[in-house]
């Protein structure tokens, strides 16, 4: 009985999440271009219009510069933060380091509203250059707590072995820690962008007259219910799966050499 249940719950879960997925990406080959049921026919024509149509190419292309732009950003600033803090023997670590994840604890309005001011207050005019360093701040502590995780597992001896042989701090790094946690930046990365891509809340408020595919679905939107945005939304869908099972691969990877490294210690041992 108890094994029913769970599996009761689990389909329904699956269910609850997928289906509107699915809904949409149904929708988005609705030859009539309705938005309700009895579907009557499939047909490429909402593909062809979006993939013709300049508003939606020039949303894309700003939608990929500011999730890459903020990925990259990202990866650099704070796998060194992460590294820092995880190899810092100060007392101040224990009460600085929960700081990296006050963003995840507040409302996206909260945060658009408060950069928005910031932003007026420095006189910085509003581009896509603010919504790279807002999407920063958005996704950073999530980079943050992934990569300190990876990076508390891995055993300490091997750095401190290299550093009493002579090495730098950033040859034990880049010979010994990299090697270990690049399948973990590389799925913390693919997360990075994807939050960024997906991003709108925080964006509405900092965007100024440029546009990403958020904030086109959000135009299509204020207007009429647009066959369009299903479209729109289907790429989006596609997209983040992509990169999902990018990151998802990449996260097994890691797990599967961490498993390596213990089974050679233990056999080592014996």
């Amino acid at each position: 009985m108890k094994n029913v249940v769970l599996l009761a719950s689990t389909v329904f879960a699956l269910l609850y999440l997928f289906v509107p997925l699915f809904i949409v990406v149904l929708f988005s080959f609705h030859a009539t271009g309705g938005l309700s049921f009895p579907f009557e026919g499939f047909s490429l024509r909402w593909y062809e219009e979006v993939l013709s149509s300049p508003d939606f190419l020039n949303a894309t292309k700003n939608s990929f510069y500011v999730a890459s732009a903020t990925a990259a950003i990202t990866l650099v600033v704070f796998t060194a933060a992460a590294y820092g803090m995880s190899r810092s023997t100060a007392r101040w670590r224990d009460t600085l380091s929960p700081l990296f994840l006050l963003p995840i604890t507040l409302p996206g309005i909260f945060i658009g509203v408060a950069l928005l001011l910031f932003f007026a207050r420095i006189q910085l005019p509003l581009s896509l250059m603010t919504v790279i360093i807002a999407h920063i701040v958005f996704v950073a502590p999530f980079f943050y707590l992934i990569t300190s995780v990876a990076l508390e597992s891995l055993d300490p001896s091997l750095e401190e072995v290299a550093l009493d042989l002579g090495a730098s701090r950033y040859q034990a790094f880049f010979k010994i820690v990299l090697p270990q946690i690049w399948p973990t930046l590389v799925g913390a990365t693919v997360l990075a962008f994807m939050l960024s891509l997906d991003e709108f809340i925080i964006t509405f408020f900092v965007i100024g007259n440029d546009g990403t595919l958020p904030m086109y679905i959000f135009s299509k939107l204020r207007r009429t219910v647009d066959p369009s945005i299903n479209v729109v939304s289907a790429l989006l869908i596609g997209a983040s799966l992509l990169l999902w099972i990018v990151g998802l691969m990449m996260m097994w990877l890691q797990r599967e050499r961490a498993a390596i490294g213990v089974n050679g210690k233990e056999n080592i041992t014996t």
